[in-house]
Parts: C-alpha cells; structure tokens; sequence
C-alpha cells in the first residue's frame, strides 16, 4: 500500500510541475478573444448608429462619408473575426494582434472623420488597450500603446498639416498617449498578477486532486468499511471492504439510499442521530451474513448533516481468534491423545475387570459403574476434540443436497430407533453444493439429535424445510422441533465450547458443528423467534441453484 501510495503522490506531484510550467491554458484564452471581439462589434455598430440616428453630433461632423464608410469596414471586420476565432486560425497572438491594429486603424480613420482629438474618439482605445493587456497575460501591451500613440499623434499631426488643426490640441494627444501607456502598464501588471494566481489556482488543483487520490487509495485499502452517508441518507462514498461487508450494490451510489442497501444499518444510523450514546449489538448482514460491528462518526459538529460509518468484519476477527485457537488446540490435543487416552483406556479397562468380579456387593457395583461412564464420557470428549482439530481436513464433493437429506433421514430413524414420520422433509427448492459429506453428516446429526432429545417424537415433530435464501446461489437448510425450545438466557452460549445442559453432554456438540460449517463456506445459527420450539439455520454458499 505504502508504495502505491508513493507512486501516487511523485504523479501528482511531477503533474503539478509540469501544468505550473505551462504558462497558458488555450481554451479560456479563446473564450476571452471571442467576448472582447463582441465588445468591439457593438462599438462599432453604436458608433456607426449614432451617426445615422442623429447626424448633428459631433461624430462624423467633418466627413460623414469616410465615418460611415469606416464605421461599415469597422462591422465586416469584426464579423470575420469571429470565423477565425471559431477556426482558431491564424493562432491566438496573430489573431489579437491583428484586432488591436484593425482597432488602432479604425478608430483612428472615425477620429479624423469626427473633426480629430478633440471629438474625444480615442478614448475607445483605452478599453481595447486593457482588454487585449488582461487577455493576451500581459504580451505585446506596450507595443500596443505605442501602436495608439502613434497612430493619435500621426493623424493629428496630418490635421494640423493639411486642416489647419489647433496646435494647442497636441497636449491633448500627448496626454491621451500618456493614458494609453498608463492603461497598458496597468493591463500588463494585473495580467502578470492574474497569471501568477491561474497558475497557483492550477497547483492548487493539482494538489487537492493528489491528497484526494490518496485518501480514496487509503480508503480503499483500509481493512474496515467506510461509507460516508449525507443528511438525506444517500450514500456518497463507499469503500471495497464494505461492499464486501454489507452485499453487491444493486446500481451506482449516487442513486442508492443507505435505507434501500442496508436498512438495519440505516435504522441504527437513525438511533444514533437521536441519541449518540446508544450500544449496538454486532449486526448480522442479509446479503452476505456476516457479523459486523458498526460505529458512526459525524461530519462536522452537527450529526444530522452527514456521518462516516466504520464498519468491522467481526466474522474476519473471530477467523483469526479461531486460527490461533485452532493452533492452540493442535498442539493440545496431540498432548490429550498421549497422555489422557491412554491411562483413561487403562483405568476404563480396570473398571470393566472389577464390574465382572463375582462377589462384589451393589455399591461397589455402583461405584464402578460411575468410574466406567466418566471415563467414556472422557473419551468422547477427546474424540470430539480430535475431530475438532481435523475440520480444516476437509475432503468436499459436489452433490445434491435433496437426495443427501433423504438418505440421511432413513439413516437417522434406524439407527435411532424412531418412525420415519417423526422427521417431515420438504423440499422447496433443490440444488447441488460442494460440501464434505461426512462433515455435512455430522451436523445434522447433531441437530437431528438435539431436536429428538426435546421434541414431543410424535408425526413430523422434526420439520427439515430446504429452500433459497436471500443470498444469492445460496441454500438454507431449517431444522425445527416442537419442543420447548431454547431458554432465552442460555441462547448467548449456544455454540460456546464445554457448554451443556445434559448430564452426559460434553458441550461440544453445536460449537463442532458450527467450525465445519465455516471450514465448508457454510454458516450455523440459532434463528429466535416467539413460536415454539428451536430453530436452527444452515446456510450453505456457492449453490448452484
């Protein structure tokens, strides 16, 4: 992870480098040469309207035909800019060049058509002049306001020469020149200042865009889901860890509600919003059925804005225990085979010599037949141990669930000595599984023995109900009984090992059971509900249906 992460933070920084050492960003530059080319073609369609609306102004008053003429050329040049705006052709200096000259050009003509520097006309070129500084980021500004200069002082000097112009209006040209230099100069600096905030506006990007990648690889790699849910409950954010957690999601999240993909989860994200203190039991998901523990985390100081949600595979937790148990166990049950077995068989012998002796009287008969129960009790005991130790040994074949179960419920009312009819099987929905067979054998029979224990052994006492669950290519398997069910207080220790009821018990039945079914990809739980009797479930994945 931590390489990937590196790798990822040298890409986004050698990408900041390099969009910092590109000095311009050609889309927004043209979008700006097309809006300054709409500006110009309204003033010249306002000047040459001004003319033609209201001929006594002062614009055209010296040579309306050259003014209107000019104003015309004016318009159809700047309509044929927009044709090369669109095909960005000539490229883009070229082209604000070339708009800036026509502008010189024609303001200048319009200025000596309205009677020159005094009709105040090159003060239009002020605009240009800062428009063409702010677009182009600075370039060719000043040569720009040279350009205007010039072109003032020229015509003014052509009307001094050749139409007795007023000398005295060469110190309005001169200041109107200083204006167009004062207003590049001021283009120019706020281009390199606009510049310079692009650029760190880009990085700035760049930098959010890398430590967003980063937290999404983060997230992605946590061992926790993490789903990050917005006031409405809609999903905005979910990692793989949680998909894996909670089930598939059925369409993109920014369309799916945490109600619709988890509603017990929503239901307890809704309790915490009421009341923070609140203590969740583990969470057992309907699409994948595991354990799940969840812990919610607000967004900001306000919980009902949004929450980060931090789900724990507490099934990868109790996997893990299990492992290391299992090793424990390993090395534990090598000791019990050689050092328990052994005299247990010896002392199991002994009692089994003394109970066939002749004279002994009926308590010392009682007496050794307690000592000969115990010590098979014991030996079963470490039998179940030794078995518990090989469940990871597991030989699995693939075979047709329906026809297993009806063999086994023959086998199982023989060799128990029961009708056939106390057990009813019904099959709703059949399929094929990859399971150990014996394994599969030995859970049911311990169920199947458990519920004969309790129920009342009369027609169809046992129910075993095979059908589809909510997991997809996955069979459930029902084992109920009409007995007086499981007491509520010690349903927590079901599957605990050591624990019993029964006398004779070892209290290994049920926790056997269920670590051959996780060794098989199947689950084993106790299903509470208020009829009577117990309930329990075998879920078995990877069906073919």
């Amino acid at each position: 992870m931590n390489a990937a992460v590196d790798a990822s933070v040298e890409e986004m920084t050698t990408g900041a480098a390099a969009l910092a050492a590109v000095p311009v960003r050609v889309g927004p530059y043209w979008h700006s040469l097309f809006y300054f080319n709409v500006y110009r073609l309204i003033v010249a369609a306002v000047l040459l309207l001004a003319a033609v609306l209201f001929p006594e102004a002062v614009v055209g008053s010296r040579s309306p035909n050259i003014y209107l003429y000019g104003g015309v050329a004016y318009i159809c040049s700047t309509a044929l800019f927009f044709l090369s705006i669109r095909s960005r052709r000539p490229e883009f200096n070229t082209q604000i060049g070339m708009q800036v000259c026509a502008d010189v050009l024609f303001v200048s003509l319009l200025t000596y058509a309205s009677g020159g520097v005094s009709s105040g006309l090159g003060l239009l070129l002020l605009a240009s002049l800062a428009a063409a500084g702010i677009i182009s980021r600075g370039r060719m500004t000043l040569f720009f306001a040279s350009l205007a200069s010039i072109a003032v002082l020229l015509e003014h000097i052509f009307d001094t020469v050749y139409r007795d112009g007023a000398v005295n209006f060469f110190v309005q040209a001169g200041l109107l020149s200083v204006g167009y230099f004062a207003t590049a100069w001021l283009a120019h600096t706020l281009a390199r200042y606009t510049q310079a905030s692009e650029q760190l506006a880009a990085q700035r990007e760049v930098d959010l865009a890398s430590m967003a990648h980063v937290n999404q690889l983060v997230i992605q790699d946590m061992q926790d889901g993490v789903l990050v849910v917005d006031e409405h409950g809609a999903i905005r954010q979910i990692n793989r860890r949680a998909v894996e957690i909670l089930g598939p999601l059925s369409r993109a999240t920014s369309q799916l509600s945490l109600a619709e993909y988890a509603p017990a989860l929503a239901e307890r994200l809704q309790r915490w919003r009421q009341d923070p203190g609140a203590d969740f039991d583990p969470l057992r998901t309907v699409l994948t059925n595991k354990l799940a523990g969840a812990r919610f985390v607000p967004v900001g100081r306000n919980r009902n804005r949004g929450a980060v949600i931090f789900l724990e595979d507490l099934t990868r937790i109790q996997a893990e225990a299990q492992q290391m148990k299992l090793a424990a166990m390993g090395r534990l049950t090598a000791n019990i085979a050689h050092e328990i077995r052994n005299p247990l068989s010896a002392i199991n012998h002994a009692a089994e010599l003394l109970l066939e002796e002749q004279n002994l009287n009926e308590t010392h008969k009682r007496l050794l037949t307690i000592v000969h129960d115990n010590t098979q009790r014991l030996d079963r005991m470490v039998q179940d141990v030794l078995k518990l130790n090989r469940r990871d040994r597991a030989h699995r074949e693939t075979f047709l669930v329906g026809d297993f179960l009806r063999t086994f419920v023959s086998q199982f009312c023989q060799i128990e000595k029961v009708p056939e009819d106390v057990i009813s099987l019904h099959i709703e929905h059949d399929g094929s599984v990859t399971f150990d067979r014996s394994h599969l054998n030995q859970i049911m029979w311990n169920l199947c023995r458990n519920a004969l224990r309790y129920c009342q052994r009369k027609r169809a006492s046992i129910r075993l109900t095979l059908g589809v669950g909510p997991l997809r290519n996955a069979l459930e398997l029902h084992v109920h009984d009409d007995g007086p069910g499981v007491p509520e207080a010690i349903r927590p220790h079901l599957f605990e090992p050591f624990f019993t009821t029964a006398a004779s018990g070892t209290g290994l039945g049920l926790y056997i059971a269920r670590e051959i079914c996780d060794a098989n990809n199947a689950s084993l739980e106790y299903i509470e509900h208020s009829g009577t009797g117990a309930h329990f479930l075998l879920a078995i994945r990877g069906a073919k249906l």
